[in-house]
């Protein structure tokens, strides 16, 4: 799909036209002017001045899609920036032609009504990288309609992460810049990269369906109690993992039934939000009917990184990389900003590994698109 045409580049530069000029540079040394694609990840020191960034960019590169976002850290290469200021640009060109949007959200009693898109482009893409503002758009309920409506479209992506209040994110639709909505591109099957998404769990005690519920409560597992089911499985494990269910307990919801048996991929993972010791029921971050099966899954820093190491390494890796990680990895989960993109750039021919952290990560799991958290979803460009 591509060759060596493809770069990251990264500028530590607090002022933002040095770090403009650098990150360009880079570029044009790499790969020359006109890439197909170009995406740019800006930490919040650099908000205020993304539109002249972007407009600078769009002129002196002209690539033929552009897209970006402000992010409370930024990915190039081997290096994470958390704190102090990151510019990042990944560009590269690739065989297909792709197709950048702005999607809006508007509310029409209880219908959503996306505007920025029609169906027919979708029918006919094969991918799309989305970036939404988790302040103005509604990515959840958006990529499961879509996951739906267009099941062939493999949709990559997350959400943007500097801002702490509504209108305060950057979004970059080719030279100028938005506050809402969501932007993104479209691909072609020939420049379409693969996803792997990396949720970084590991499940505790056995699988068991789900026998009682309503939306997203849980009363029974296996004709049991939820409540009662957890504390035996909890009182079970090792001193070790019944730390890690108290600091964090999550669970995993089976996306096709089919199977006889379930493994890394299989399983949708959401929080247990909460419990009710009088009902014995427990709450998590997503509806659950009656009849699925569910598992109980823990989260440390060793399997998130084993279990994003293990995805690429059965992807063939690729000769770029751009990475949506979640801002509860890099410093919080593993002590290290650098985490996720070292073990991506391993699996990278050449390094082109850009990216940022996230709001809310995006991509499939067993061919249901969903939004995620604490996750790594990469989109993986192989040649």
């Amino acid at each position: 799909m591509i060759g060596a045409t493809a770069v990251s580049n990264l500028s530590r530069h607090a002022d933002t036209a040095t770090a403009v000029g650098e990150l360009v540079g880079g570029v044009l040394d790499a790969i020359g002017t006109a890439p197909t694609l170009a995406v740019l990840f800006a930490t919040d020191h650099h908000r205020s001045h993304m539109a002249e960034a972007s407009a600078t960019i769009q002129t002196l590169l002209d690539p033929a899609a552009f897209i970006g976002s402000s992010a409370c850290g930024v990915l190039a290469g081997m290096t994470g920036v958390e704190h102090g200021p990151g510019l990042s640009l990944w560009a590269a060109k690739l065989p297909g032609t792709p197709i950048p949007f702005h999607l809006q959200a508007e509310r029409d009693g209880d219908a959503l009504k996306i505007t920025g898109i029609d169906h027919e482009r979708l029918a006919n893409a094969a991918a799309m990288i989305l970036i939404p503002d988790p302040f103005s758009f509604p990515t959840s309920e958006f990529v499961a309609d879509l996951s739906a409506r267009h099941p062939h479209l493999n949709v990559i992506g997350g959400m943007a992460s500097a801002a702490r209040s509504p209108g305060d994110n950057r979004l970059v639709i080719g030279g100028r810049v938005v506050s809402h909505g969501a932007i993104g591109v479209l691909l072609d099957q020939a420049s379409a990269p693969i996803s792997v998404v990396s949720q970084g769990c590991r499940p505790i005690g056995d699988p068991y369906t789900v026998t009682k519920s309503s939306g997203n409560v849980l009363f029974e597992l296996g004709g049991k109690a939820a409540l009662e089911r957890l504390t035996e499985i909890v009182n079970a494990l090792e001193p070790a993992d019944q730390q890690l269910a108290a600091q964090g307990l999550h669970c995993g919801i089976v996306i096709d039934e089919h199977r006889d048996e379930f493994r890394r991929g299989d399983f949708l993972i959401r929080a247990v939000t909460g419990a009710d010791r009088a009902r014995g029921a427990l709450a998590i971050g997503d509806l659950v009917p009656v009849g699925a099966t569910v598992q109980f899954q823990v989260r440390d820093a060793a399997t998130a990184g084993e279990d994003l190491w293990s995805l690429l390494a059965s992807s063939n890796g690729g000769n770029a990389a751009l990475v949506f990680t979640c801002n509860g990895r890099g410093l919080h989960m593993f002590g290290d900003s650098h985490h996720d993109a070292l073990i991506v750039e391993d699996f990278v021919q050449g390094g082109a590994v850009g990216g940022m952290f996230c709001a809310g990560e995006i991509g499939p799991v067993a061919g249901r698109t969903a939004l995620h958290g604490f996750t790594a979803s990469v989109a993986l460009f192989q040649g």
